[in-house]
């Protein structure tokens, strides 16, 4: 006998699987173009201004993210609450949700420009440390993000209701738009006196463009986004206000310790180690496109699942997301690990002291960072955040006390990035504990299922490819241990990271592609 209920909660499973797989199909797309065009770009980028102009636009691009953390915390907001509703079927809620969060974010862009031009402004004069014949162009390139900062804010909103009603392939078209036009402006840069300026106005001019294709395509598509409405609802300004205040307390966690890093290094060793971990930074965010791809489509299923209260559906998407997470950046991160100072020597024309370790080490962290990812959206899920985002962002911000006595004491560079990569590796253990309280999770099983697997598989995974890279000739060994490395992964990954179910389905995937072909 085939019980309607059951039926229906299949066929919603099947249609919530396939949307899953268009949307990964989709981001997957948009992150191999993006990839090549940013990695490309960055090498461009770097000829274009030379090392000293290109550190100086990282430190200073990075003051002024240092005051987005407000942003991140509010755009993860927003996310949540409409994939909520969204998974409530709640159109009206929705609608009012969008609006506050839209009012919001006019106030908060409002908020940002005063805190970048006052404590931003004096801490950059003050601290920073700027060769004196380019303090002029520098303050130009403040401003100039300050701009662009401002508008990725407003466009922030519109993002979030594009993720929640998972319309992946207007993101991946935009995202490919918005990288060709920052390649296009690095070639018009040589057109101008200034170099740096220009390169920050352009920028801020492809920001603008985006948003205004952004709010188009909204208005268009989504009934939520087309009345906007400045009516203040109590209710919805405050579990937003509640929500994404808690969520600041991660916000600058993460935001501070990654730029917290940068200006540490600045006030250490100068700008052209400012180049190097601008370099090592662009190239794990080309890396962790790839992940993050796999994540953004799956993470609005993990909110609506548990919104539906659909706990078993909801558990299994954790554990998987989490595993599969970690084999996709696995698979990036050893042939870039290995090989990293050969391909540098390929990429660019001129690779600045430190960039191949600190390569390795933010590789390291984005490993232990892609398992997490899963983790973090399911707490947001439940929407009680504020003694997990606490205990969070006190662990995170420990990078930047302990990063500046140890450099105190040894002065490495390298002593900061590793010091990310321990405490990363502790908020991961104190994340999984934590969560077992909120919501009863699973850690036995996430241990089982996730950590050995994932660390097995690692062992196993980079065995050949090391060996290749030591007894190999020079002549063909970066392409051979790539080689080497991209087979060697997903053969481990096959073999041992995948359960049998998982190999069978991979095996009728297989099937069904040969006989289409």
């Amino acid at each position: 006998r085939v019980y309607p209920r059951y039926t229906k909660e299949m066929s919603a499973s099947t249609i919530n699987n396939k949307r899953i797989a268009k949307n990964t199909l989709m981001l997957y797309i948009r992150m191999f173009v993006i990839m090549a065009i940013s990695l490309y770009t960055s090498r461009v980028v770097l000829d274009a201004l030379g090392v000293e102009d290109f550190g100086i636009y990282n430190i200073v691009g990075g003051i002024v993210v240092l005051f987005a953390f407000i942003n991140g915390a509010m755009t993860n907001s927003v996310q949540r609450f409409l994939n909520f509703e969204l998974g409530r079927e709640n159109l009206k809620e929705t609608h009012k949700v969008f609006s506050a969060s839209l009012n919001i974010y006019i106030g908060l862009a409002l908020l940002l420009i005063l805190m970048a031009e006052t404590i931003g402004l004096w801490f950059f004069n003050a601290y920073i440390n700027i060769p004196p014949e380019r303090i002029h162009a520098a303050n130009w390139v403040y401003q100039l993000t300050i701009v662009a900062m401002t508008l990725n804010v407003i466009r922030s909103v519109y993002n979030a209701a594009i993720i929640a009603y998972e319309r992946m392939s207007f993101y991946a078209y935009t995202s490919i738009i918005e990288a060709v036009l920052r390649l296009a402006i690095v070639y018009l840069i040589f057109k101008f006196p200034d170099r740096l300026i220009s390169y920050a106005f352009l920028t801020a001019i492809v920001s603008l463009i985006i948003l205004a294709c952004y709010i188009v395509y909204c208005r268009k598509r989504f009934e939520i986004c087309r009345h906007h409405s400045f009516e203040y609802d109590k209710r919805n300004y405050s579990q937003l206000m509640s929500f994404s205040g808690w969520s600041l307390f991660g916000a600058l966690a993460n935001t501070g310790a990654q730029q917290g890093v940068n200006i540490l290094i600045n006030m250490f060793f100068g700008v052209t180690l400012n180049a190097a971990l601008g370099i090592a930074n662009q190239v794990n965010s080309a890396v962790y496109s790839f992940l993050s791809s796999f994540q953004t489509a799956f993470n609005p299923q993990i909110i609506k699942t548990y919104a539906a209260g659909e706990w078993t559906h909801f558990i299994n998407l954790i554990i998987h997301t989490s595993r599969y997470s970690y084999f996709l950046m696995l698979l990036m991160a050893i042939p870039l690990y290995i090989c990293c100072p050969e391909i540098l020597d390929i990429w660019l024309k001129e690779v600045p002291p430190h960039t191949v370790s600190f390569c390795r080490w933010t590789l390291l962290f984005s490993l232990i960072d892609a398992i997490q990812g899963p983790l973090w959206v399911s707490a947001q899920a439940t929407g009680k955040i504020r003694t997990y985002q606490m205990l969070m962002s006190v662990l995170i911000l420990l990078n930047i006390p302990i990063s500046y006595v140890l450099l105190k004491l040894i002065p490495i560079p390298e002593i900061a990035l590793m010091v990310r990569v321990a405490i990363n590796a502790l908020t991961s253990v104190a994340r999984v504990l934590y969560l077992r309280k909120l919501y009863d999770f699973p850690v036995s099983r996430y241990v089982k299922e996730v950590v050995l697997t994932c660390a097995i598989t690692t062992i196993l995974a980079i065995i050949m490819p090391y060996l290749g890279y030591f007894y190999l000739p020079d002549s063909i060994k970066t392409i051979t241990v790539i080689l080497i490395s991209l087979g060697s992964t997903l053969g481990i990954v096959y073999l041992v990271g995948l359960k049998d179910t998982e190999r069978d389905f991979v095996k009728d995937s297989l099937k069904r592609l040969k006989q289409r072909i």
